[in-house]
């Protein structure tokens, strides 16, 4: 099996919006209060201390029942006051999942403090998680599918409207995009919905993602034949990737979209008019909305894109080597950090992990240290200096003149066939870019969801 996202952005025009936002503002309350409920047991140092998200959802639950959450004064003929616990008194508007899920999302961030702290998770520092603010401009909920005794699914697709999702509590919610495809793959039982993620996008818009685990692809969107010769792909500013074999033949170039640099006057011309409005008024408010759809529309450009490269690559090419690249680490570079930033290098690379995968295909990830582009593809002498601005590779040793990125390609194709095993294909000896860890059983209820489901420090969102 594999684990996939379906994303769509919702109509707000014909979905109740209300309820959305009732939800959200529902798990940022949960998280906030779960954080301080944390924090005043650090300060008091209690005995137990909740950290993980099982603690967390015992402690939130055994709060919201409590007077300190909620309670009314009934006063009798008489004029006897009698006080009534009633809890937090909202929490039958929403559904309960928002605030366990919210619990284990803070579980998950404590998790990855402590493990930063103590050098045991790689990468840059995690800060202590911190409280959310409702005048934040972005924000998401999330919402787990659950089956009745009717084996009925708390998420629907396509209910009551083709383009139409049922989620629990919210009621349906009206979509731009087209659900044929994953009706399709429910419908064939050849797909399962395993939870929903609606979130508030700094534009304004609303959009909802469902993860959903699927059946692998269908053996004529496989490489089920013999194994093809490898590709090596190298990954460039001026053209986005280059694909080479090791005969020196270019089998793919593509060049780079640059959504961020044409969009970058209407950018400018964007922020000034933000910097241009009196703070906290109205037209700063719409002004920031303007300038956040244009930095949506410029990602989602460039996603696009790069689904469109990085799909044509896999249909075609069943074995492909990358260089592993330091992206994080040459963003340093102030000169060239906006043009690696518009061609997302780490993004292609994922792409074409995953979909690889799914293809059964095989990627072969090069030696970060490997000189593809100094090396000469015809006689294997290295240049010792070859500057940025050079694009045209011209070897001292051979007198060989080719394009610099071919000749990456070409190397880095060449490296593939010299280091890389050749194992016979097995259809379930892969790895899947899976989203989160399995769950402990089957849901049967359609009431608050066992702890045994939340809070498994494992689980984490796709990107």
């Amino acid at each position: 099996m594999r684990y996939t996202t379906f994303q769509y952005t919702i109509d707000q025009h014909r979905s109740p919006v209300v309820g959305l936002r009732r939800h959200l503002g529902a798990s940022r309350f949960a998280f906030n209060h779960c954080l301080r409920l944390h924090l005043n047991a650090r300060r008091a140092r209690a005995e137990r201390v909740p950290w993980s998200g099982f603690d967390l959802i015992n402690a939130f639950n055994g709060w919201k029942r409590t007077e300190v959450a909620g309670r009314t004064f009934n006063v009798g003929p008489g004029g006897d006051a009698e006080i009534v616990v009633t809890g937090l008194r909202w929490r039958g508007e929403v559904c309960q999942q928002v605030f366990e899920e919210a619990a284990a999302d803070l579980g998950r961030a404590l998790g990855a403090w402590t493990a930063s702290r103590r050098g045991k998770r790689a990468g840059r520092r995690v800060r202590h998680p911190h409280f959310k603010r409702k005048t934040d401009r972005s924000g998401s909920f999330r919402i787990r599918d659950k089956t009745s005794k009717t084996r009925r699914c708390s998420i629907r697709v396509g209910d009551e409207h083709p383009r139409s999702i049922t989620l629990p509590s919210v009621g349906t919610i009206r979509v731009f995009d087209d659900t044929r495809p994953l009706r399709r793959l429910l419908a064939k039982g050849r797909g399962k919905i395993l939870f929903a993620t609606v979130r508030l996008q700094p534009s304004g818009r609303w959009t909802v993602a469902l993860n959903v685990q699927a059946a692998d692809l269908h053996e004529n969107r496989r490489h089920t034949g013999p194994a093809g010769r490898w590709v090596g792909v190298d990954r460039g500013l001026s053209a986005l990737a280059v694909a080479g074999t090791c005969d020196g033949r270019e089998v793919l170039r593509i060049d780079a979209p640059k959504a961020l640099t044409r969009g970058l006057r209407r950018q400018r011309t964007l922020s000034k008019a933000v910097s241009r409005k009196p703070q906290g008024s109205a037209n700063r408010r719409r002004a920031v909305r303007r300038l956040a759809r244009h930095h949506a529309r410029v990602a989602n450009c460039r996603k696009q894109f790069l689904h469109q490269v990085t799909g044509g690559l896999v249909k075609t090419h069943d074995r492909i080597c990358l260089e592993d690249l330091n992206t994080a680490g040459m963003l340093h570079n102030t000169k060239l950090a906006r043009s690696i930033a518009d061609a997302a290098w780490a993004t292609l690379a994922r792409q074409l992990q995953y979909k690889q995968a799914w293809a059964g295909g095989e990627i072969l990830l090069a030696d970060r240290w490997l000189p593809s582009s100094k090396t000469c593809s015809g006689c294997g002498a290295i240049k010792p200096l070859l500057d940025l601005s050079e694009r045209t590779f011209h070897c001292q040793a051979c007198g060989a003149t080719l394009d610099r990125d071919l000749n990456a390609a070409i190397n880095l194709a060449a490296w593939a066939e010299s280091h890389a095993q050749t194992p016979e294909r097995q259809a379930d000896a892969r790895d899947n870019n899976t989203c989160r860890e399995a769950r402990s059983g089957p849901c049967t209820s359609m009431s608050e969801t066992n702890l045994c489901e939340a809070g498994n420090p494992g689980h984490a969102l796709a990107a």
